[in-house]
């Protein structure tokens, strides 16, 4: 359904030029709900806003449904980090939600029904009158996966949702992401740089390296299908998928350290020694 493919990003300033992204490459089917994790800087945002058509790649190309993504879809939505700036302050929870219903062109009949199931679906079904600044962070947030849900989108690209919440919310909006997933059957690309929160949502984890990005591993998380905090995050696959999971971000750290410190003095006084003997 969504296909990446040797996806490059170049960021071409006055005196840097910055490779943010090499060479991406995945795939998600319908119905998929796959979290992407890697290093801090890895440009894991670069790749969403690419993904979106918010951002053009500079190589490569994102294909849904075969069909290449020059600009935002109609059948996409996008979740932000910061949603205290996705909101606008003085709308209220239910014009926030149906803001973008609007530019569907529905009756407003359906429009206000769709926003009562959204709502009602992110546990606000009395928040309808409601301003953002009188929510907490946690009830903002699900205001902004409401107006997602709302939309009706094939896929849903969720970029780090929970990373300003506490972590009793976080607990919280990761069992609503999970139950929204079961209920609607739309494909999720979750973005995140919290191994734990990427092995409890996952079917499948897509582990970038250091920037320049490429895929590190795609690991399958064969854990049951029905999940709770409590069970699922003290059985003992869990703690083997995260810990793996991990070692492979360190690697990838370690690799990224290296490259950038460059070849040891013994093993360039040996390439120096290699291309004499060339020459």
């Amino acid at each position: 359904m969504l296909d990446v493919r040797g996806l490059k990003k170049v960021y071409e300033g006055r005196e840097r030029r910055i490779e943010a992204v090499r060479d991406l490459t995945f795939s998600l089917d319908s119905g998929d709900l796959v979290c992407l994790v890697g290093p801090s800087g890895c440009g894991k945002t670069t790749l969403l806003k690419c993904i979106a058509g918010l951002l053009a790649p500079t190589s490569g190309e994102v294909l849904l449904h075969g069909r290449p993504v020059t600009g935002p879809p109609p059948g996409m939505a996008v979740v932000f980090q910061e949603y205290g700036r996705s909101l606008f302050p003085w709308m209220s929870v239910r014009d926030n939600v149906e803001l973008p219903l609007k530019q569907k062109k529905l009756p407003k009949d359906r429009r206000r029904a769709l926003v009562a199931r959204a709502l009602e679906a992110v546990g606000l079904a009395d928040a309808h009158d409601a301003y953002p600044w009188q929510l907490s962070g946690g009830m903002q947030q699900r205001v902004a996966i409401a107006r997602a849900v709302a939309y009706e989108p094939e896929v849903l690209l969720m970029d780090e949702p929970f990373a300003a919440v506490d972590a009793q919310t976080r607990a919280d909006l990761e069992d609503l992401i999970r139950d929204l997933w079961h209920k609607l059957g739309v494909t999720i690309l979750f973005i995140t740089h919290d191994i734990d929160e990427a092995v409890y949502l996952g079917q499948r984890v897509v582990v970038l390296s250091s920037s320049p990005t490429v895929v590190q591993e795609q690991l399958d998380i064969d854990l049951p299908d029905e999940r709770d905090q409590l069970h699922t995050r003290a059985d003992p696959r869990f703690t083997e998928l995260r810990t793996h999971v991990w070692e492979q971000i360190q690697a990838a750290k370690r690799g990224a350290a290296a490259a950038s410190a460059g070849p040891s003095p013994r093993q360039a006084a040996q390439d120096a020694e290699v291309g004499a003997e060339a020459g």
